[in-house]
């Protein structure tokens, strides 16, 4: 008994130290702070921030009935429905656009010249912000829900062309070798053994996507991409809180919903429950 209390006295002493790492990583995160505090300055409410903080509170906790109730294109079930739409459409055409994209770009499909190609226009997509997008579509198209949804699909394609790449690449190689060994076409191996097997990982990583442009749909129409948005700041910059209230009321309806069928959707692809 005091052969192996040696034994482990010995391993705990061979036991690497990690208080200098502590040490090092809590002056990093120190320091960081330390920059983040000189950099962002908190200078305190404005004269009228108070009040304008109370009036804000009450609005919102008496939505607007007449808002709610109003089924024309100032309602907020249409405007609802144009956001859910722009981010419905922006998804489906996101997905038509990446999966050609992620299979040209994954290593075990196309030749490395053409993932480089592939993956550096995907890049370049991922680097620019939305709104970035919505501001260029409303310069060439107009305002409306049509710039909405252009953004919607671009924004989509980086994103999901990235993790469906992933997907297509951590995927079982024998498949891919078996039908090598067949003699099929590129196209016969996606059609049969790639799509077959990725399936539920694609509708996974689409339903994910759309859950995510319905949020981002929400804010677009402030720079005139349609949707709520545009309704949304209007209100806010007239201190409408009742307005406010009832359209913030009906996202986070939505977005409970979405987020519930999503869900259930994903639980039935993994589990089939």
């Amino acid at each position: 008994m005091s052969n192996m209390n040696l034994t482990v006295q010995k391993q705990y002493e061979k036991y690497p130290k990690l208080w200098p790492k502590f040490l090092i990583e809590a002056a990093a995160l120190a320091f960081i702070i330390y920059l983040t505090r000189e950099t962002v300055q908190y200078s305190g409410l404005n004269e009228k921030g108070a009040a304008i903080a109370k009036a804000a509170l009450l609005g919102l906790l008496h939505p607007s009935i007449k808002m709610i109730l109003d089924t024309s294109s100032v309602g907020l079930g249409y405007m609802l429905l144009e956001t859910l739409a722009i981010a419905f459409l922006g998804t489906v055409i996101g997905v038509v656009l990446a999966l050609p994209l992620a299979f040209l770009s994954s290593r075990n499909i196309a030749p490395k010249w053409l993932n480089y190609v592939c993956l550096t226009f995907i890049s370049v997509l991922r680097a620019f912000p939305s709104f970035m997008y919505a501001i260029m579509f409303v310069k060439v198209v107009g305002t409306g829900a049509f710039a909405g949804v252009l953004t919607m699909s671009i924004g989509s394609v980086g994103m999901l062309s990235k993790l469906l790449i992933e997907a297509i690449e951590d995927m079982n190689p024998g498949i891919i070798e078996a039908l090598d060994a067949a003699g099929c076409s590129p196209f016969e191996k996606v059609r049969y053994g790639i799509i077959p097997q990725l399936s539920s990982n694609i509708v996974s990583t689409v339903i994910y996507r759309l859950d995510i442009n319905v949020k981002n749909a929400t804010v677009l129409g402030i720079v005139g991409a349609g949707g709520i948005g545009a309704s949304l700041i209007h209100a806010i910059g007239q201190g409408n809180w009742p307005n406010v209230s009832a359209m913030l009321l009906g996202l986070i309806v939505m977005v409970l919903l979405m987020e519930y069928f999503s869900t259930r959707i994903r639980k039935k692809l993994a589990a089939g429950e």
